[in-house]
């Protein structure tokens, strides 16, 4: 049974899953309305969830925290939220597993143009009053920041959790606090609205991932083949991205009622990472960050519960049929430098993509 096991995982990951099956799997996926979100558009734009057998629902949320309570009342089927809230989430007993990336660093400090001179480091915001929003990856970011700056943030700020960017930019504005969390697009409106941009999150935490794509623990088991076919066009999607500038902003213009020229500040010439890797050891990085932190209490070992078969499999799948693509070679690169702790399970044989074989998408609705 082992060796049949490991003959289906193998052929897994070197042969395509059938394209389009006549009756296509139906997902409800939440999302952000930002533009490191522009895979989730460009793949349903473009197609590509729909030659994966897959008919997408999109769902937009205004945060993390609401997204993944909803993924975990069973209302969504995936999500991407950012690398906060799904790792709260865990080390409150959560059964989930993230399987992909969508996006990493883009976070940013806002402040007027008045008090911006004054901050230069994170040192600077000693007795300073910041906005966030709650579990957004950037707080996690900060707040491990300030600790290693010698800051606790419990005493030695005044952090406010609120319900979105644009209130954390209206916060800023208003004068009702010193200094504000955002990220991508809004950093942008941030500027065009009169403030200014002190501190990156790159700078803080550089490589740090931020949302993920997140799914519950039963799901995966229960549908392995379906997170695969959503990973393939997802990772269509970032290759299509790539090399199609104007189309994928038109694709993202769709969903975000923004200028054109700031949605490609935002996703081609801004602070944004577009893998669409789990990476595992950002993952783990910014785990122990929580918890030195104090923003987790935890004992957990947070590696299981990133599942990066799902995602090796699509890549590998996708290398094979293309392999002269540059990007699939650099890809498949990156995996070997971020996922490497896992690679060896995935030959386990109760591994999450066993199972797969060209035709199981037709009895996985």
């Amino acid at each position: 049974m082992k060796t049949l096991s490991a003959t289906l995982l193998l052929l897994a990951a070197v042969l395509p899953l059938s394209l389009a099956a006549e009756e296509k799997t139906h997902l409800r996926v939440g999302h952000l309305p930002v533009t490191g979100h522009a895979k989730f558009f460009v793949a349903q734009e473009e197609g590509f969830f729909a030659q994966e057998g897959l008919e997408v629902e999109l769902v937009e949320f205004a945060n993390s925290a609401d997204g993944l309570a909803a993924l975990r009342a069973g209302k969504l089927d995936v999500g991407a939220f950012g690398t906060t809230a799904p790792l709260v989430h865990v080390s409150k007993g959560a059964d989930i597993r993230i399987i992909g990336g969508v996006m990493g660093e883009d976070a940013s400090l806002i402040t007027t143009p008045e008090l911006a001179p004054s901050i230069k480091s994170v040192a600077d915001l000693k007795g300073k009053k910041i906005a966030t929003v709650r579990l957004a990856t950037g707080d996690a970011v900060l707040r491990g920041a300030l600790e290693q700056a010698g800051l606790d943030w419990k005493t030695g700020v005044q952090i406010f959790e609120l319900k979105n960017p644009p209130a954390v930019q209206e916060a800023v504005k208003s004068g009702q606090v010193d200094v504000g969390v955002t990220w991508g697009p809004f950093d942008l409106r941030a500027e065009q609205a009169g403030l200014k941009v002190v501190i990156r999150s790159r700078s803080l935490s550089p490589g740090h991932p931020c949302c993920r794509l997140t799914v519950n623990t039963k799901e995966l088991q229960d549908r392995p083949t379906v997170w695969v076919h959503f990973l393939r066009a997802f990772l269509r999607a970032e290759l299509f991205a790539q090399g199609n500038h104007e189309k994928t902003i038109d694709d993202i213009s769709k969903y975000l009622k923004l200028d054109r020229g700031l949605i490609k500040s935002a996703y081609y010439e801004g602070y944004l990472d577009q893998s669409s890797d789990p990476n595992l050891t950002g993952v783990v990085l910014f785990w122990k960050t929580m918890l030195k932190s104090g923003f987790v209490e935890s004992t957990l070992d947070i590696t299981p519960f990133v599942d990066v078969a799902p995602y090796r499999t699509a890549l590998t799948q996708l290398a094979a049929e293309q392999p002269s693509e540059a990007f699939w070679k650099q890809a498949l690169k990156t995996f070997a430098e971020r996922d490497a702790v896992k690679v060896s399970e995935l030959t386990a044989p109760d591994s999450a993509v066993q199972i797969v074989s060209a035709e199981a998408l037709h009895h996985c609705h």
